[in-house]
């Protein structure tokens, strides 16, 4: 059912869908610019190896902005959200986000400050992920809100965009520096170059955001939903007496997405390299090439979401990832670069991109409006915790004790791919509905 009450312009939609793809492009392209870094120069700007006490620094700075700090800012920035608006947590999010990242340009080096650089790197990477925890969720439900029913699919997808425009734009970025400028004003400058690169995609997505409006669902039903937080004086969440039901199916159908997310685009590179003994490029290459591939992938994806259903579209890819995973694996075993990198990319934009492509949207229909981004944010943190942070360990650890096979990693994205089957098997086709509704649809 169209929301009748507030229609919304082509222009406002398009704003609202750029400052989607600004943002999430800002925290892939920050995420990029770190992981490169870290490979290229913290090791010794940072990190110095006659040093200790760095380990534990590295340890401590990795899973605290990975995992604690995301999950906090998922409940944090969705609570916000939910209670205030989502225009105001994409402005407190993007500058978060921005100004951690271009900050990390100007910090002093190990050599001149000792052990304070690392530990300033550390907080301003808990801050990172702190923004970070709800900026992909907030967009994506924001983008939902204002889209048509009609072409929900299409318009949501979108924001997943960023995901490969933020990737590419901080490997173009360090491709440049590496390719101009010599190691030694590498280690000198060049490496701030990039993180002062994120302060203009910050800067062009907060000026969107100035001129975007609050969600027409927020603006629709911020007054009961004021209301009915006054009768509950504790304020905590509550939806359908089904929550567990819709929400477990929330990270059932992020589970596939993420976790092969974490074994294709992380752990496969060190496989690669380490086991199969090719070059470091050849991962690198392939993911730059799915990249731009998933700018197809995507909005197709999304289209066909909105022709056929989420539901129906999730079942088809995940069950099509679980029966790919034994031929990728014999295809990069294969060690034939052209072979890996045609079966990399497909599986990228079957397993990763394509079920993203769903992701943002579904998630959005399958939460009421109350508390529609907190549990968005918490499903698809929570999963991205398990999944991408502890999947890749978790595949070290059991190809090492196959002696190198690769059967594990096939038989964890089976797994994987097959959670995200079942979860949009055992779920109701929320395509299209309401999302005016304050109450879960499961």
């Amino acid at each position: 059912m169209e929301n009748k009450k507030y229609q919304v312009r082509t222009s406002e939609l398009i704003k609202v869908a750029a400052s989607g793809w600004l943002g999430t492009a800002m925290e892939f392209m920050d995420f990029q610019l770190y992981s490169l870094a870290s490979a290229i120069v913290f090791n010794e700007v940072f990190f110095p190896n006659d040093s200790p006490a760095m380990g534990l620094v590295m340890s401590m700075g990795t899973y605290g902005a990975g995992y604690v700090a995301r999950l906090v800012g998922a409940y944090f920035f969705g609570r916000m959200g939910d209670r205030l608006g989502r225009r105001t947590v994409l402005f407190v999010t993007i500058t978060l986000m921005g100004l951690a990242s271009t900050l990390i340009g100007f910090l002093p080096t190990y050599q001149k400050v000792g052990i304070l650089a690392p530990i300033g790197l550390v907080i301003l990477r808990i801050v990172q992920g702190f923004g970070a925890g709800a900026e992909i969720s907030s967009a994506g439900v924001m983008v939902a809100e204002f889209s048509k029913t009609s072409n929900r699919g299409l318009i949501g997808s979108l924001v997943c965009l960023g995901t490969s425009s933020g990737t590419l734009l901080a490997n173009i970025v360090w491709a440049i520096i590496l390719g101009t400028v010599s190691k030694e004003n590498i280690l000198t400058w060049g490496w701030r170059i990039p993180f002062f690169a994120s302060f203009i995609v910050m800067i062009a997505a907060i000026l969107i955001r100035l001129f975007i409006k609050e969600s027409p669902v927020m603006a629709e039903k911020k007054k009961l939903l004021i209301e009915e937080r006054k009768e509950d004086s504790t304020d905590n969440i509550k939806t359908s007496k089904n929550l567990h039901k819709g929400f477990l199916v929330g990270l059932g159908l992020r589970f596939g997405q993420a976790g092969n997310s974490g074994l294709l685009q992380t752990y496969i590179a060190g496989f690669i390299v380490t086991v199969l003994a090719m070059q470091k490029t050849v991962a690198t290459d392939a993911n730059i090439i799915s990249s731009l591939i998933s700018f197809i992938t995507i909005p197709v994806v999304g289209y066909l979401g909105d022709k056929f259903g989420r539901r129906l579209m999730y079942m088809i890819l995940s069950l099509a990832m679980a029966f790919y995973a034994i031929p990728i694996m014999l295809m990069i075993n294969s060690k034939n670069i052209v072979v890996l990198t045609i079966s990399l990319i497909i599986g990228l934009n079957l397993g990763v991109q394509g079920l993203f492509a769903l992701e943002n949207v579904t998630l959005a229909e399958l939460f009421g409006s109350k508390n529609r981004v907190t549990l968005v944010s918490l499903a698809k943190e929570i999963a991205g915790v398990i999944a991408t942070g502890f999947g890749p360990v978790i595949a070290a650890a059991w190809v090492a004790a196959m002696l190198n096979s690769w059967w594990p990693i096939a038989i964890m994205v089976i797994v994987f791919s097959l959670i995200t089957f079942f979860s949009a098997y055992v779920s109701k086709d929320t395509t299209g509905r309401d999302l005016n509704d304050l109450d879960d649809p499961m």
